[in-house]
């Protein structure tokens, strides 16, 4: 398991977007673009693949400790803070309002339409001539003068 792995899995447990982990970066002063964390999250096949270094895994895992714990001067409860970003990953449910209630026309099918013509078995039947069997035809010598 590299670096990548790592970052992608605690990405996914702690329920992260990518401003979010920049923000966690910078709790330690560590800079970085939102394209080059998402470099990290691609495919190893993907042209802009980006190895996750130690140094930048490093100051993510100090900056999640703060993140989660707080400081000594301002300290947290972790399970509150996960429980904020679960909220935050659900998705919004809209409310109704007033445009949004008008009556729905209920769907009416035309009724003017022209039938296709049938093609059960007893249509197809009448329509179809006789098959010459093409294998009655065909004489078979085999190269060979047949001398009676």
């Amino acid at each position: 398991m590299n670096n990548n792995d790592i970052f992608k899995k605690l990405r996914v447990a702690l329920m992260l977007r990518d401003d979010q982990i920049i923000e966690i970066l910078e709790l330690v002063d560590f800079r970085m673009s939102k394209g080059e964390i998402g470099n990290f999250f691609r495919n190893e096949d993907h042209p802009n693949f980006m190895e996750c270094g130690d140094q930048v895994l490093r100051n993510f895992l100090n900056g999640l400790v703060i993140h989660l714990r707080g400081t000594k001067e301002n300290p947290k409860n972790p399970s509150d803070v996960i429980s904020i970003h679960k909220s935050e990953a659900q998705p919004k449910v809209f409310k109704k309002t007033a445009q949004s209630e008008k009556p729905k026309t209920e769907f009416k099918p035309k009724i003017d339409f022209k039938k296709k013509p049938s093609t059960t078995p007893k249509s197809r039947d009448k329509k179809q001539t006789p098959k010459i069997q093409v294998v009655e035809k065909v004489k078979f010598n085999n190269g060979k003068n047949k001398k009676s």
